[in-house]
């Protein structure tokens, strides 16, 4: 058998075997350890995922019993399901100044330890004056914030829109400690290769592959983190639409200059008109004269 059999068969044994620990009651604690670990460190995430991840750590010491060890990860997952949540909600608010009602939503957002990260103004002449300010709240203060919206004006609707990713931030934490422990079985197994240039290549080629696939894990689950940390609260205040005319006109003039105007194009539309009715009414006449003169009786002589 080749060097280079050998060394494919030894690497497609290291991951027949990995995939094998990640089902063992050891992996899932690995995975449950690994949440805990993170959600101390990411003091935004909240913190029933770091209460989990130290109950699927406490069983692992106590007891190996494989049936009870489903029975935490189960909990496990129920607990960062609950935590790990992407909240975002818009609201329409009517207002009587629209200049105020911007500086109560942006005091608003400090209050509850927000910023105002995008927002939309519309005042042009003869348009309804509105505005729209997109809020990043902390997760835990986003009921407080739709509270406060009260006191800017007349609440007319709310949504609030809700996305669990619990489960897929116990998938990707699963599956980054399991690709951590393939890098480990590669570098150990690079640094006792004494065969071929061909063979350690085809090593370190791998190796690279599993170093990509942790940053990509790591950075979906920063991801995660911050969306589920940070809400997001659009409001939209505006004031009452105008009903008739615009600032400095006289509503009783523009009346009269539009009646003018109605009448103006009426005589217009008749003047328009007279070139298809006029010269039927004229060949009309002229059928009537024709027929009269046929019927007036000839005089005796």
């Amino acid at each position: 058998m080749s060097r280079r059999t050998r060394l494919t068969l030894m690497i497609l044994m290291a991951g027949l075997s990995l995939s094998c620990d990640m089902n063992s009651p050891a992996a899932k604690d690995s995975a449950t350890s690994d949440i805990s670990t993170q959600a101390h460190y990411d003091q935004a995430a909240p913190a029933p995922v770091a209460e989990a991840g130290l109950i699927g750590t406490g069983f692992a010491r106590t007891s190996p019993a494989s049936s009870t060890n489903e029975f935490n990860l189960s909990r496990v997952r129920d607990s960062v399901s609950l935590s790990m949540i992407i909240r975002t909600g818009q609201a329409w608010i009517d207002v009587d100044s629209l200049d105020a009602a911007i500086t109560a939503v942006h005091a608003m957002a400090l209050r509850v330890g927000g910023f105002i990260a995008n927002t939309t103004i519309q005042s042009g002449e003869g348009q309804q004056h509105a505005a729209t300010l997109e809020i990043k709240i902390p997760s835990a203060n986003y009921d407080q914030a739709m509270s406060g919206l009260r006191g800017i004006g007349k609440l007319r609707s709310s949504t609030t829109t809700a996305e669990d990713v619990g489960e897929e931030y116990v998938d990707v934490n699963a599956r980054m400690a399991n690709a951590h422990r393939l890098e480990e079985r590669l570098v150990s197994l690079l640094a006792t290769r004494t065969g071929k240039l061909d063979d350690v290549l085809a090593v370190e080629r791998e190796l690279a592959r599993v170093r990509e696939e942790i940053d990509r894990y790591e950075g979906r689950l920063r991801f995660l983190r911050t969306r589920t940390a940070t809400s997001t609260l659009s409001v939209t205040v505006s004031e009452p639409a105008p009903v008739v005319g615009h600032p400095g006109s006289n509503v009783i003039v523009d009346a009269a200059l539009q009646a003018w105007r109605n009448f103006v194009n009426l005589v217009a539309g008749l003047i328009a008109a007279s070139g298809v009715w006029l010269p039927v009414g004229l060949l009309g006449v002229g059928v009537w004269v024709w027929r009269r003169k046929r019927q007036r009786p000839v005089a005796a002589v």
